[in-house]
């Protein structure tokens, strides 16, 4: 898979490293060449100079056949702009902003595009946004029969009640982010394209939990 990561900051740097380390194919893009230095000798991905909301630039970082694309300049006007491109003018299908001002994540919000504030931002964080269908452990019990999993709501299921989401006595709906800020879902509420969103799962269910997370996806269980 080829990903392009725009910043060479710490998080970016950190992001592009681990990401040549999993087997994927990576381009980095950063205005200032010096930037460069944060990432190992050994790193094998392609260092751009430029400007993420540069389509030359992002043609040159492989957009077109890009499957996802991370933000992590320090502006946030540059991050909203750089994620419009990527969605807008190349379709790439996952993108991830990183955002400072956590007003501005209503933006985002209808843009459909996924965020984590500063405040909470790390790599392993902006890596999960990138490979959405993923699920993250974010809290196990002592025992280990209980984790807390974090995953984000599929476009498909996007104005489908939460308690669709649910089996009971198994897998519980405790806690929805969105658009950086958390929320208690009730029996009614609904979910929003970008919702990232924490179970609780017995860990005996895991592969019930999983099942359900396909059906979510072609909607085949999930009702509005």
């Amino acid at each position: 898979m080829h990903i392009i990561v725009v910043g060479c900051g710490r998080v970016g740097s950190g992001l592009a490293t681990s990401l040549v380390d999993s087997g994927h194919t990576v381009s980095i893009v950063d205005k200032s060449p010096h930037s460069f230095r944060r990432l190992p000798p050994e790193w094998t991905g392609t260092k751009i100079v430029g400007f993420g909301f540069d389509r030359d630039d992002l043609i040159e970082a492989g957009a077109e056949r890009a499957a996802a694309l991370a933000a992590v300049t320090s502006g946030d006007n540059s991050n909203i702009l750089t994620a419009r491109i990527a969605r807008e003018n190349f379709n790439i299908p996952n993108v991830v902003a990183r955002i400072y001002d956590p007003r501005r994540a209503e933006i985002y919000q209808r843009l459909g595009i996924p965020t984590v504030a500063t405040v909470a931002w790390t790599t392993e964080q902006v890596h999960r946004r990138l490979f959405p269908e993923t699920t993250a452990t974010e809290w196990n019990d002592n025992t280990g029969n209980l984790q807390l999993l974090e995953h984000l709501l599929p476009a498909s299921c996007g104005g489908k009640k939460f308690s669709a989401l649910e089996i009971p006595g198994k897998v519980r709906l405790v806690g929805v982010s969105r658009a950086g800020e958390p929320m208690i879902p009730s029996a009614e509420a609904v979910g929003q394209e970008g919702d990232l969103l924490y179970f609780a799962v017995i860990r005996s269910a895991l592969s019930e939990f999983h099942e359900l997370l396909g059906d979510m996806k072609s909607g085949n269980k999930v009702e509005k």
